[in-house]
């Protein structure tokens, strides 16, 4: 078991270690190293009274309406320390100022995470309840989360195993995927196609060379008009081809349904109404229905995942030795939650 932080004294102690990564690792965040400076000296003047060893019970709540995530990574910090820990199992809906855990036992023991355990639950549920929206707009048809490269490395795992719990059908993230317990999902950038020098050529290459279960979906908006470009590659038997990717740039006025509308036409009259429509580059919820609509078949939703806003999470002590507590404009005992779950 990794040591607590334990006074101010250890803090003014500890030295960062440079040149390094600016995340936390696992073991600084287990020794309240990402806490916020004032539950360490919460910790200390408890033990200078001598209670520390005072059992109180939290609630952690919710601002705002969501999806609920983080549960793993609490759990993981809240382990091994003698508490019984509440909660709502991951990918739970819940409205604002419900319940979505609660924590019995010696504050002391961890009062110390409180920093970390709502930046987790804040971020993950933020990131979950993107993902849902996104999913529930494209009424069935599969959703993948590229949002990793809008976030720092350290936590661009953490945001796309939240996507996924929201409801995203796969992550491009590896570490992200693994997580979640799948493959990573994604074919090739358009950098292939720029080096090689034809969308083709590239298509061919990448039938040649991927394994078999890797998905034949192409780019088809690298250097030719879009249909044109996806007919190409469509008439090849060494395409292998299964999907086209539509990531046309705002410079060119983006993917429109009346993109969508002829390509879905002209592949069906090519007799390639096997072929379906990926569709990725700056989609929210309102662009997904309207392309779902005119006939794309699959989205790459990235920035408006990964660029979610945290809900807000809040801890209140509702207990102290028993005895119903609050401060002022809360109600003071345990709230009614009856969908908590005993998880430690």
């Amino acid at each position: 078991m990794v040591k607590q932080v334990e006074t101010v004294q250890e803090v003014a102690e500890f030295k960062v270690e440079t040149p390094r990564l600016f995340s936390a690792s696992h073991e600084e965040i287990a020794r309240g190293l990402t806490t916020d400076i004032y539950f360490v000296k919460t910790k200390e003047i408890l033990k200078g009274l001598a209670m520390e060893d005072t059992t109180v019970v939290a609630e952690i709540f919710g601002r705002r309406p969501g999806i609920f995530a983080g549960l793993a990574e609490a759990k993981v910090l809240l382990e091994n320390l003698g508490l019984e820990v509440w909660s709502l199992q991951e990918g739970t809906p819940f409205e604002g100022k419900d319940v979505v855990m609660r924590i019995h036992g010696p504050y002391s023991k961890f009062g110390i995470y409180e920093t970390a355990i709502l930046g987790i639950l804040a971020s993950s549920s933020g990131w979950a309840t993107a993902a849902h929206e996104a999913k529930t707009a494209a009424d069935g048809r599969p959703v993948l989360c590229f949002g990793a490269r809008h976030l720092h490395p350290a936590v661009a795992p953490v945001m796309e195993r939240a996507a996924i719990i929201g409801g995203a059908d796969g992550a491009s993230c590896i570490l992200g995927a693994k997580l979640a317990g799948l493959e990573p999902s994604g074919t090739v950038p358009h950098a292939l196609f720029l080096i090689v020098g034809d969308t083709l050529e590239a298509a061919e290459a990448y039938h040649r060379f991927m394994p078999a279960d890797s998905v034949r979906s192409m780019l088809v908006d690298t250097f030719k008009d879009e249909v044109e470009e996806s007919l190409r590659l469509a008439a090849s038997p060494k395409t292998g081809l299964e999907s086209v990717r539509l990531d046309t740039p705002s410079e060119r006025g983006g993917v429109t349904p009346g993109l969508i509308r002829e390509l879905r036409a002209k592949l069906d009259l090519a007799g390639r109404e096997e072929i379906r429509i990926f569709v990725s580059g700056g989609l929210d919820p309102d662009r997904i229905r309207l392309l779902a609509e005119a006939g794309a078949d699959a989205f790459g939703v990235g920035s408006f995942i990964s660029g979610a806003s945290a809900i807000d999470m809040t801890m209140d002590i509702k207990e102290v030795n028993g005895q119903a507590v609050a401060k002022r404009g809360r109600i003071p005992g345990l709230t009614k939650a009856p969908r908590l779950e005993r998880v430690l």
